[in-house]
């Protein structure tokens, strides 16, 4: 239609209606273009606010787009980089790049459903970074063609060194775990923190007597590691010396002007050295160990992260340099006798294994000689464990000077030393052995108190005696029971009877504890004799063993043994358990017996669980408390706290406590006034002598009329002779116990003897009733 035809003001309309279709549209497209300008501006905030580069790849046109965050962040300006696929190419690591292509291939490819990789790119200067590298692909909306890939590059470097950084740490403590030396951990810390400073290198100095000891420095000249191994520390002996002397951080940013580094700066300055920084290594006890340092080979001073890192690599080289001087520690306590200072077990079997092999090339002859203290227990019992200690510390030193420098001696356990001699003549170990006997015997004052010490040695000869290890201790410590059964304070050489001897001891120890568990001992008793009117007034529990195959075990050999491993303690229970039921029947059968007196050793009294144990019993059997008679011997009356609190804690249950061998032991008057105890029993040794001998009479009178003006009863042992009994009469002994009346027996003679009137008859004629 022709619009000339139309009407001017339907044309004037129509131009109207036009021009409004066109202001919107006009609208419409500049509230897109500015929507538009938002979104960029978001996306722009958005890359920046999560540090991330933006890339953008036209897959047809070959064109590529880096935004400017993406070039900061390799150290470029906006301008300096093309927007080409070249500028990529030549900023990825050569052995990144074939790996970027595959990645990129298979993502276009639709073989992956997406595109992430890490990539090495080279910085502005020269550095490289690592980058994670993450795209998606756009495509055109008509077709589904894609036209365009991008994506973002995030720096990942400083994560990446973290990550390293904790798996180093994480190895040095699996190396620090499993005991890996120390100079290698040294070494494995330095080179951690010098990786994770380009250019730092790291040492690791140890502190000994004021010294410094090289540690670990992998890579620093060794000639400057040379030159510090061995100063001694001071407050101008550079950065370490210093910070090992005063325990405080040293930082000198100059080792060329710096006051500090003016006596050593020699040392280091020929080889790069300018800046050190040093922190003193401290154990948890808050000692220095040594110190770590920090070097480069231009003036500075630590950033933050270097100040940290330092801080943090001292602490993990204090973990390694304490561990390691426990182990020393360890290893010293290992073959150095901590009390004494002589070598130690393991050293003694070490050394006298040694000998050994070299007597076999050399057809070499040595002695060991075998030490043990007399009597060592009763010093510890009767002064305490520091007079012991003190008394030990003596006689290793004595030892020490009486043999020569080629010998060796060591101490074995407890009281116990040997000494390797080696022979140049016949007699040279007899000639130790003596020596040796005089110089321990030489009196010592220990708390006051004037001390006679005294020894029994065994002496076994190679290869006479035995051709290794285990037979020549075997035939030392034979002859040394040998000397002790002589009456001590002599020395024994080893013989054949010896071993035989041995060899029993160990048949007794072997059988004994099935013995006890299977109850195969059995008691005897002997009656308390009333030296007044002969009456039984109490009944003593003793134990016996008879073997089918060793026969009669005497009880001091089986008592002994069973002390030493550890069995005494269900002996003792069944012997207290055998005897209080045996009481209570005789009780109700009627028969008068007022007490029944069992022997508790003095290992197993001193133990925590005794005094529950004789309650148990009590209640057990049903015995009343002061029926029953508890005999320690006198090692065990002494001062000491514990003891006295077990002997209150027995005499709160009821029961009555006799003190044995009284007279035989050092403690007895010292503990006397402490103790509640009801009587003494005199040894039957001072009872055998008192007819002969004018001071055992003396001290047998003393010991009663001390005893009654204590309060306390006297029983008189091993009574054998009428003209015994009377004189025990006479001093105003007032029971006895011997063969005069009967030996130990068995229950059914007791229970016989209970029953008539056979005891008055036998008995009333030698109490003159």
């Amino acid at each position: 239609m022709n619009n000339c035809n139309k009407p001017k003001p339907q044309l004037l309309k129509e131009i109207k209606q036009l021009r409004n279709e066109l202001a919107a549209v006009r609208l419409a497209g500049e509230k897109r273009t500015a929507e538009l300008y938002k979104s960029e501006e978001r996306f722009s905030l958005a890359m920046r606010g999560a540090n991330d580069g933006l890339w953008d790849w036209n897959l047809e046109t070959k064109k590529a787009y880096y935004s400017p965050r993406w070039k900061s962040m390799l150290g470029y300006g906006e301008n300096e980089l093309e927007n080409t696929l070249d500028t990529l190419a030549n900023l990825v690591h050569l052995d990144d790049k074939d790996r970027v292509v595959e990645k990129v291939q298979d993502y276009l490819a639709g073989r992956t459903d997406s595109f992430e990789v890490e990539i090495r790119m080279r910085h502005k200067n020269g550095h490289q970074i690592d980058v994670l590298s993450r795209a998606f692909l756009v495509t055109r909306e008509t077709d589904d063609k894609p036209i365009r890939l991008v994506g973002t590059h995030v720096d990942i470097t400083e994560r990446k060194k973290a990550a390293a950084f904790d798996k180093k740490n994480s190895e040095i403590l699996e190396m620090i775990a499993i005991g890996r030396p120390a100079p290698d951990i040294y070494d494995a810390i330095a080179l951690m923190y010098e990786d994770r400073h380009p250019g730092m290198r790291c040492s690791l100095l140890e502190l000994h007597d004021n010294k410094l000891l090289h540690g670990g420095a992998p890579s620093l000249p060794k000639e400057y590691c040379d030159a510090v191994h061995g100063l001694k520390n001071g407050p101008s002996v550079g950065s370490c010396g210093t910070s090992t002397y005063t325990g405080k951080r040293v930082l000198v940013g100059d080792i060329a002007t710096d006051p500090r580094w003016e006596k050593i700066k020699h040392m280091a300055l020929p080889h790069g050295l300018r800046c050190c920084w040093s922190e003193p290594i401290v154990n948890s006890s808050g000692d220095v160990l040594g110190a770590f340092g920090m070097y480069y080979n231009h003036p500075a001073l630590p950033n933050k992260e270097e100040s940290n890192d330092l801080k943090s690599a001292a602490r993990l080289a204090g973990i390694v340099m304490e561990r390691d001087q426990a182990q020393k520690r360890i290893q010293a306590l290992a073959y150095t006798d901590e009390l004494t200072g002589v070598a130690s077990r393991a050293h003694f079997y070490q050394n006298l294994e040694e000998l050994i092999k070299v007597s076999v090339r050399h057809h070499h002859r040595f002695s060991l000689l075998y030490i043990d203290l007399d009597d060592f227990k009763g010093v510890n019992d009767s002064l305490g464990h520091d007079a012991g200690d003190l008394l030990l510390k003596t006689i290793a030193r004595r030892l020490e000077n009486t043999c020569r420098e080629i010998d060796f001696v060591a101490r074995l356990s407890g009281d116990e030393f040997c000494v390797l001699a080696k022979e140049i003549e016949e007699d040279y170990a007899a000639n130790v052995a003596q020596r040796c006997l005089e110089i321990i015997s030489q009196p010592i004052e220990i708390s006051s108190r004037k001390l006679m010490p005294a020894c029994s040695i065994g002496i076994a000869r190679y290869p006479d005696d035995g051709e290794d290890l285990t037979s020549l201790l075997k035939a030392a410590d034979t002859s040394l029971y040998a000397a002790k059964e002589n009456g001590k304070n002599q020395y024994a050489f080893y013989r054949y009877e010896l071993t035989r001897k041995a060899e029993y001891r160990f048949q007794v120890e072997q059988y004994l504890r099935e013995a006890i568990e299977k109850q195969q001992l059995s008691l005897v008793y002997q009656p308390q004799v009333d030296v007044d009117n002969g009456r039984i007034v109490g009944i003593e529990a003793l134990s016996r063993w008879c073997h089918p195959q060793l026969g009669q075990i005497p009880p001091a050999d089986f008592i002994t043994t069973a002390e030493r491993i550890g069995m005494i303690k269900p002996l003792s229970e069944w012997v207290l358990r055998t005897a209080c039921s045996q009481a209570v029947a005789w009780k109700k059968a009627g028969f008068p017996v007022r007490r029944m007196a069992v022997n508790i050793s003095p290992s197993h009294f001193l133990d925590k669980e005794i005094v529950p144990l004789i309650k148990r019993i009590i209640d057990e059997t049903g015995i009343a408390p002061a029926e029953l008679e508890l005999e320690v011997t006198e090692c065990v009356v002494q001062t000491d706290q514990r003891n006295l609190a077990i002997f209150q804690d027995l005499k709160d249950l009821g029961v009555l406590l006799a003190i044995d061998d009284f007279g035989t032991g050092y403690s007895s008057f010292a503990s006397l006034k402490h103790l509640k105890v009801d009587c003494l029993k005199i040894d039957k040794y001072f009872v055998d002598d008192m007819l002969v001998d004018k001071k055992a009479l003396l001290l047998v009178s003393s010991m009663i009329e001390m005893g009654h003006k204590l309060g306390y009863g006297i029983i008189a042992e091993g009574v054998e002779t009428p003209e015994q009994l009377n004189i025990l009469k006479q001093l105003g002994c007032g029971t006895a116990q011997g063969y005069l009346f009967t030996k130990p027996v068995n229950a059914n003679a007791i229970s016989k003897l209970l029953s008539s009137n056979c005891w008055l008859q036998s008995w009333s004629p030698l109490m003159g009733v």
